[in-house]
């Protein structure tokens, strides 16, 4: 019995001393951040997404001190550290909301570097022991985001730039056009309206309920129909910096543009669209009776 409690003893003060180790690098990144003195020589992203990053994660952690409240600078994080990798995660306030964030850190030759910042982060750490068919989640608004990040990445670094830069902007921007399929699938899934009505409820479904946007239907008759849109496809370019560095925004808008026109032309309808500075979209479609 005395064994077993010196060795509980030890391994309380072990983690003790672990937990200060990792408080004191958290302190010392808050106060640079807070007064404003964090360089991008702290700075180590992953290697995937290279030096480049490093403005990028400079600006979102100028965001991240702007939009703290008060609270969000006492706060004790939940600490997980893997190999030389130390990821902190806490509540932060984030347009007038708490979000829970993940700061990661790597510590290099006894240094420690700011590697990356996500709000979306998977706790499998907590997944049952095998065999188990049940894996933690997230929400419903985090997947819908998740699901738009690695279709739209997809799109442009492995489709839109390497086509673009062998065979021309408009030969890439063509090769998205899929206008005649969605009409299909707004005919066919969509019986009860007529085809063009059908086109119009369809993409309101679609960008809900597939894409989690936020969408408004304005109004909708058989000669005019206006749709608002609040985009993932938008805030990503602003959020997601690895578009950001690979795409500009006028190329990034053209994508959104040409995709769009297309389904609206091969449905019938006349499409003009408007933006506003918050990732909104208005859509106003118009034909002839």
């Amino acid at each position: 019995m005395k064994k077993f409690l010196l060795l509980f003893s030890f391994l309380a003060n072990v983690t003790a001393s672990y937990c200060q180790d990792e408080m004191i690098i958290w302190n010392e990144f808050l106060s640079l951040v807070k007064n404003k003195q964090m360089t991008e020589s702290r700075i180590k992203p992953h290697d995937q997404l290279g030096e480049k990053f490093k403005p990028i994660l400079l600006s979102y952690l100028d965001s991240v001190r702007i939009q703290a409240s008060p609270s969000d600078w006492t706060y004790t994080p939940e600490i997980i550290k893997t190999d030389n990798r130390i990821q902190f995660l806490v509540p932060w306030s984030t347009r007038g909301q708490k979000t829970d964030y993940c700061f990661s850190f790597v510590v290099i030759d006894n240094q420690w570097y700011f590697q990356h910042l996500e709000s979306i982060f998977i706790r499998l750490d907590k997944t049952s022991p095998p065999p188990v068919s049940s894996f933690p989640d997230v929400s419903e608004p985090q997947k819908a985001w998740a699901r738009e990040e690695i279709y739209w990445s997809f799109i442009v670094q492995n489709m839109y730039l390497p086509i673009s830069k062998e065979k021309g902007n408009e030969y890439a921007l063509g090769l998205l056009k899929d206008g005649g399929g969605y009409f299909v699938a707004a005919k066919t899934w969509v019986p009860f309206a007529s085809p063009q009505k059908a086109f119009i409820l369809y993409l309101c479904w679609e960008q809900a309920n597939l894409r989690g946007n936020n969408v408004t239907l304005e109004s909708l008759s058989d000669t005019q129909a206006t749709v608002n849109l609040e985009t993932i496809f938008f805030y990503l370019y602003n959020i997601a910096g690895h578009l950001k560095t690979g795409i500009s925004i006028e190329d990034y808008k053209q994508i959104f543009e040409t995709i769009w026109q297309d389904r609206a032309k091969s449905s019938g309808w006349n499409l003009d669209i408007k933006y506003s500075p918050d990732n909104k979209v208005t859509f106003n479609f118009y034909r002839d009776k």
